[in-house]
């Protein structure tokens, strides 16, 4: 195969590490990334389903490429990941109108993309959907977006059984399974000699890490696997995403504390702050669970950086279930938070048990406030950061300006600075001088 291949992702961190996948796979058979759809031969789109409208934009993308057909008639398109595992016959059958594809793979079929390839070049409808009980994809080494970057992620695992009631991602991403941890540490120290400093270690839920050694039955749990990747290098830093609530435990938090280069934050997504509504979601924890997971986080881990997941509008949700929302959200005080409506997805247990009956004025309304109020506690999160000095490590420049660089400190934090000649990967002391509700600005504190 000597064609160019264009991958577009949509979608979570574990969707880029897929395309990363991907890439791997397509250029060991030959194949060429291409900078842009215009320059390519196949265009890959990697998708999301979480809401209906993730997979609606990628809907109107598929619509805009297909003009390219015109003046590249051999042109394949494909879909891949979750959408493609969701939506699979729509796709394929073309049942919606001036969209064509050419080929759908899902999340655990990426080793076949080469034959899918070639069945479509057929005009054969090329698909392979099958969810595996063991593909981990640990044996592939991944090709980064950017060689010799800074931060990479590292999928430790894949798939979920929680089965929250609003979820797709255990449908379409199948069964817990992990990867050896040896094959996890491998991959960390060969990132740090290509001159990466930092990694993230991705599942859909971290803390289900469980690897059980043939013969000995040892076990390593996320815990451990975490410990292992931190001591690859003292250099490193180490993050996670995600971690479930239920499951986030104090072992985990005091592996964090017994290694500086663990970097000190948590997503930990709470998604309502109702018990009645946490119970119809099917998160397996309580209200007062996730307190006491928060004061376990800041008694451990104090200064430990917070964000999470919060969804508007669940089925049945009350103006009473929606203020306790709010009120956990005070009581967490989160520095930063994914918010989003409620969307329902058809085959999950929400859509099958519930009514969607929030009108969707009262959604946009309590998401509204939601948004109102995590402006208002990251703004008093960062203000409590000016004044201090704090170690960050230079991703690059400012978007904004030439003249500044921007950098993340151990909580996540975006930090603005002026370039003192800092290249990506450096690690500066900055003071902190000021603060919008999104990024702090400092200037640099370094000895010379």
């Amino acid at each position: 195969m000597s064609k160019k291949i264009y991958i577009e992702t949509y979608g979570c961190q574990m969707n880029f590490s897929d395309s990363e996948i991907v890439a791997s796979v397509m250029t060991s058979h030959h194949a060429k990334i291409a900078g842009s759809p215009e320059d390519a031969d196949v265009i890959l789109l990697n998708t999301c389903s979480i809401r209906d409208n993730a997979e609606q934009r990628v809907v109107n993308r598929l619509r805009a490429l297909q003009h390219l057909r015109k003046r590249r008639p051999g042109l394949l398109i494909g879909v891949l990941g979750c959408m493609a595992e969701r939506l699979k016959e729509e796709l394929l059958e073309e049942k919606t109108p001036g969209l064509r594809v050419d080929l759908v793979a899902g999340p655990d079929a990426y080793r076949q993309l080469p034959e899918l390839m070639a069945d479509a070049e057929t005009g054969q409808k090329a698909i392979n959907v099958l969810l595996s009980a063991d593909e981990t994809y640990a044996d592939i080494s991944p090709v980064r977006y950017t060689p010799g970057g800074v931060s990479a992620f590292i999928s430790i695992m894949r798939g979920c059984e929680n089965f929250c009631a609003y979820c797709v991602v255990p449908f379409t991403r199948g069964k817990e399974r992990s990867r050896d941890p040896r094959s996890v540490v491998t991959e960390a120290r060969r990132l740090v000699a290509e001159g990466y400093r930092e990694v993230t270690l991705l599942g859909q839920n971290v803390n289900s890490y469980r690897w059980k050694e043939n013969g000995s039955g040892k076990i390593t749990g996320f815990s451990e696997l975490l410990g292992m990747v931190a001591s690859v290098d003292p250099r490193l830093r180490v993050r996670f995403a995600t971690s479930h609530p239920k499951d986030m435990s104090d072992e985990l938090l005091h592996r964090m504390a017994d290694h500086p280069n663990i970097c000190k934050a948590i997503h930990l997504p709470m998604q309502s702050g109702s018990s009645e509504v946490l119970k119809r979601m099917n998160r397996k924890y309580s209200r007062e669970d996730y307190l006491d997971r928060i004061a376990a986080i800041k008694r451990i881990l104090p200064g430990c950086g917070l964000s999470t997941d919060i969804i508007a509008g669940f089925c049945g949700e009350t103006e009473e279930e929606f203020e306790e929302t709010l009120d956990l959200m005070d009581k967490a005080g989160f520095d930063f938070a994914f918010m989003f409506k409620y969307s329902e997805r058809p085959g999950t247990r929400a859509a099958e048990k519930y009514t969607d009956d929030v009108p969707d004025a009262v959604k946009t309304r309590r998401l509204t406030a939601i948004i109102d109020k995590q402006q208002a506690l990251s703004m008093e999160s960062n203000r409590k950061d000016v004044g201090k000095t704090m170690e960050v490590l230079t991703e690059g420049p400012s978007k904004r300006s030439g003249q500044m660089m921007m950098g993340r400190t151990t909580c996540n934090k975006v930090v603005v600075f002026p370039d003192q000649g800092y290249q990506p990967g450096d690690y500066v002391r900055v003071k902190i001088t000021g603060c919008s509700a999104a990024t702090l600005k400092g200037e640099s504190a370094n000895e010379d």
